[in-house]
């Protein structure tokens, strides 16, 4: 977690995932295995753009209910560090362009962890409103599925490793 946690802006979930780092890592930053646990199942994700450096976009798409793809996130890297930590926002877009509606910015950290990989997504807002309408939106469901989500796919990967 960050030291300049404010508990009346920010909100945490975190989870030990029985996979190293590496596998963990993948998970996150590989469009395609980004897409199985984004949003929560049964909803579909589609990456759009995954440019895993500073200033690079993350954009992505839902579907509901078999429906067409919407938008749903359209944020910008403002940090990677490998196999450590990804910390982006949509109060920017690709290119650190401003957003047209500026909410959150997560940092995502990995350290290992005598089981596999302790991962902590710290979710900060600018303001009370903002942490409390995230709250209330659903976060700790909604982050908690797809970090559960993560977990699955991290550990059938390191599975599926060890059995190759």
């Amino acid at each position: 977690m960050t030291d300049t946690a404010r508990p009346d802006l920010d909100l945490t979930i975190s989870r030990i995932i029985r996979a190293p780092r590496a596998v963990v890592w993948r998970a996150w930053t590989d469009p395609a295995s980004f897409e199985q646990w984004w949003v929560p199942a049964p909803s579909r994700c589609r990456v759009v753009d995954m440019e895993l450096r500073p200033g690079g976009a993350l954009t992505t798409q839902i579907s509901e209910d078999d429906g067409e793809f919407v938008p749903h996130m359209n944020g910008c890297f403002l940090a990677v560090d490998e196999l450590e930590r990804i910390v982006f926002t949509n109060s920017l877009v690709g290119g650190w362009r401003p957003a047209e509606q500026p909410f959150m910015t997560a940092i995502i950290t990995m350290t290992d962890h005598p089981t596999g990989t302790e991962y902590v997504a710290h979710v900060m807002h600018k303001n009370n409103a903002d942490r409390n309408t995230h709250e209330e939106m659903g976060f700790y469901d909604g982050w908690g599925t797809v970090t559960e989500q993560l977990a699955e796919l991290a550990e059938l990967a390191e599975l599926a490793e060890r059995q190759a």
